[in-house]
């Protein structure tokens, strides 16, 4: 009985490695691997590992299932129709009315899938999938100098549409709760990847004898090399604003680009920032092909969001000066 499953498991697993061994990365005229194309790193599995999986970096199949089916019934569940006889909420305190509902988001339905793998968090290093401590001196000091009320400027970056939120421009480039889509373009010397959120443009300069600009950048400095199959970019020289979990205007951030299959490229970044965390760590998850076209990002059309954070900035303040 055993032998009868095993030896049909086995076929599978030699057929798939076969697989991969065949795929040969297409090139463009230059000889570079081709990246191009549209792609989504949508995903089900969180930036940091939670503390129940300690040390493991894979689940099992069926529980990769498992979380697939349950990102699926949220949805479904969310897209049942209002019943429009129900009588209003009268618990206290009123549960939140919310904003968007599943419809509007694409955290990802499925687990990262990487060599063979469904991963529990995107970051591997350190083995406990967490982003290590802050250093005492940055814990110190505050990237913010202005209070967040002032005027516009102390907003964050996301909510005054200058970069997509939550790094989804990057670098590290990851989901959010929406719009995780991206458009690579190559030109000889360069990369370009348009980000669907606030259609930020990131342009990798790729050359070996490149210099970093010294000047701060929106999204940093990014120089590119070619490994092998793999674009290897640096980035450097971000502006003050800027910033990923604390990190500082010094920080160094590695990303590492490898296309496995017409439909994958799996991304790996190292955030290298000494001023800010005791050590460097480092995050992979799969970008996979979307027949979905990058759409326009209408961020500031018909938002009195911000101007009514302001004036109600303003009125707290006149009521702190009556008393």
């Amino acid at each position: 009985m055993a032998t009868r499953i095993l030896l049909p498991l086995l076929t599978i697993l030699l057929c798939s490695a076969a697989s991969a061994e065949k795929y040969q990365v297409p090139r463009l005229t230059d000889g570079s691997p081709d990246l191009q194309g549209f792609w989504s790193n949508s995903t089900a599995t969180p930036l940091e590992r939670s503390a129940e999986h300690g040390s493991r970096q894979a689940f099992s199949d069926a529980e990769a299932a498992a979380i697939r089916e349950a990102a699926l019934a949220r949805v479904a569940a969310d897209a049942e129709p209002t019943d429009p006889n129900a009588p209003p909420p009268l618990a206290e305190p009123l549960p939140p009315v919310g904003n968007y509902n599943l419809f509007w988001t694409d955290r990802g339905m499925s687990v990262a899938h990487i060599n063979g793998e469904y991963r529990t968090s995107m970051i591997i290093d350190p083995p406990n999938g967490k982003i290590p401590p802050r250093t005492k001196n940055s814990m110190n000091s505050s990237n913010r100098s202005r209070r967040t009320n002032d005027g516009p400027e102390g907003r964050s970056l996301g909510e005054r549409c200058l970069l997509a939120f939550g790094s989804s421009s990057g670098p590290p480039m990851l989901p959010t709760m929406y719009n995780s889509y991206y458009q690579i373009v190559q030109a000889p010397g360069y990369a370009l990847i348009l980000v669907e959120m606030v259609h930020d443009a990131r342009i990798i300069r790729i050359g070996k004898d490149l210099q970093h600009d010294s000047r701060a950048k929106w999204m940093g400095d990014s120089i590119g090399h070619w490994e092998g199959d793999t674009l290897v970019v640096e980035t450097t020289n971000f502006r003050p604003e800027q910033s990923f979990r604390g990190t500082s205007p010094n920080a160094v951030i590695t990303e590492r680009f490898t296309r496995v299959a017409a439909d994958k490229i799996i991304y790996r970044f190292t955030i290298d920032d000494p001023d800010v965390f005791t050590q460097a760590f480092t995050g992979e998850l799969p970008f996979v092909t979307s027949k979905e076209p990058i759409y326009e990002y209408a961020c500031h059309e018909g938002n009195y969001g911000l101007e009514g954070i302001l004036q109600g900035a303003r009125l707290e303040e006149a009521k702190a000066d009556k008393k």
